[in-house]
């Protein structure tokens, strides 16, 4: 986690979410407990409760950061790119490159991290999941209409397969102890992507 891209987000709430990430790089997994939260940060764990309700709430706000940082490039990147293949390559490589850079936050991207925790966690995730692949989906559908893909190409399922390529990735980068460049491969793989 790098800026504070919330105003509401105060000083101590993102010291808390960036400590959160930061116990999440470890490549051993462990389980980020209250207790071990306040003891890292060196305040009792009552402290904590006083500016996240729930653990749950912590990982809410981890995933509200994910959401805005992925998001705002996504859309910055429809909004500047015409062409509809290179929009999805794009989208893509953010996602791989955001893996890269928060390697505790992929933790909670495929859904390690939140193991234990509330369920709705993990449908925070598959919706943000959803609202990716409808915009690769709809980056491929205007691929076909400028003719870089055939009239007939399924851009559901081309979206559905990027999604799982990626998904894959962040696993192969995760469970690998974060050894494996996710973009380690790229400029092989995209071709047969894109194809």
């Amino acid at each position: 986690m790098r800026a504070n891209t919330d105003p509401k987000l105060s000083e101590r709430k993102l010291q808390i979410l960036q400590t959160i990430a930061a116990m999440l790089e470890d490549p051993a997994g462990e389980k980020v407990t209250t207790a071990a939260l306040a003891a890292r940060l060196d305040v009792s764990e009552a402290a904590l409760y006083r500016h996240f309700a729930s653990k749950a709430q912590m990982y809410e706000g981890l995933i509200e950061f994910i959401e805005s940082s992925l998001f705002s490039v996504i859309n910055q990147i429809a909004a500047d790119e015409e062409s509809g293949l290179k929009q999805a390559e794009m989208i893509v490589v953010t996602l791989l490159r955001f893996a890269q850079k928060n390697k505790g936050l992929t933790r909670v991207l495929i859904g390690d991290a939140l193991v234990h925790e509330n369920p709705r966690l993990q449908a925070r995730i598959n919706q943000l999941l959803d609202r990716i692949e409808a915009t690769l989906r709809q980056s491929l559908k205007v691929a076909v209409t400028q003719g870089a893909l055939p009239a007939a190409h399924d851009a559901g399922a081309h979206a559905d397969a990027l999604i799982c390529y990626t998904v894959g990735r962040w696993q192969r980068f995760v469970k690998g102890g974060f050894r494996e460049d996710p973009l380690g491969s790229w400029p092989q793989q995209w071709p047969l992507l894109a194809a």
